[in-house]
This record gives structure tokens, C-alpha cells and sequence, in this order.
């Protein structure tokens, strides 16, 4: 398991948007920032639509924490690197959950850029 229980991977990985917050340096928290998510598996994921430049993810690369919030979960967090071997899998899990957005919005995070900044939540 991956250290979230049943409920919050069904809450979250079915919320439309996380609030998602990362921690500065002095280890207070950035103002929450919706995003999209997705579960696969065990884990859940975000992804930066603007890639590693998206000012939400250079954000978390500060301490690598912060905490979520989404279907009445809260929980505080780490951000891990995905494993890139996922990413067409990821990639499914997005375009399954939010097919209704369609081509030119999903492209946003099905994408090199977006792949490359794909973070797994890790529970803390």
C-alpha cells in the first residue's frame, strides 16, 4: 500500500480538482492552487499543464511538501518524480477522468512538457 488509505485515494482520485499548496523555504505554505488529479493504482498524481516552468511546480521543488485538499481530505504531502515509465498509463488515466474537456484542454497535460512534470503525492 502506499501509505494512503482506501478512502482518500476513492475521495481525491475522484475529486474534479485538488488544492494543492507547497511549502516555502521558511516552511510556511504557498496559497493552495487547484489542479487537476488523478489516481492509478495506489498513488495518486498531478501534472504541471505549463511543465516544469508552471510557477505551481517550481514551487514544490523548494522543500518537496506541502499539503492537499479534495473531497473533504486534507493531508499533508511529499512530492516525488513519477516514474516516467508511467506515462502513457498516467496519460490514460487523464484522458479517461476528463474526456469531457476534450482534445485541446486534455492536451495540456498529455504532453512532453506536462509528462516531465508529473509529481506523485506522497502521504506524510
Amino acid at each position: 500500500m502506499s501509505g494512503w488509505s482506501i478512502h482518500e485515494l476513492t475521495a481525491i482520485g475522484t475529486a474534479e480538482k485538488l488544492q494543492l499548496s507547497s511549502r516555502r523555504g521558511d516552511g510556511t505554505l504557498r496559497r493552495p492552487v487547484p489542479i487537476w488529479v488523478v489516481r492509478h493504482g495506489d498513488e495518486l498524481y498531478v501534472r504541471s499543464m505549463h511543465g516544469r516552468e508552471g510557477a505551481w511546480y517550481r514551487g514544490t521543488l523548494t522543500r518537496h511538501e506541502g499539503r492537499v485538499s479534495a473531497g473533504g481530505v486534507e493531508r499533508d504531502v511529499g512530492f516525488a518524480d513519477a516514474d516516467p515509465s508511467l506515462d502513457d498509463e498516467i496519460d490514460g488515466v487523464y484522458l479517461a477522468k476528463y474526456h469531457r474537456y476534450g482534445p485541446n484542454v486534455l492536451a495540456g497535460v498529455v504532453n512532453p512538457g506536462a509528462r516531465a512534470a508529473t509529481i506523485r503525492l506522497v502521504p506524510r
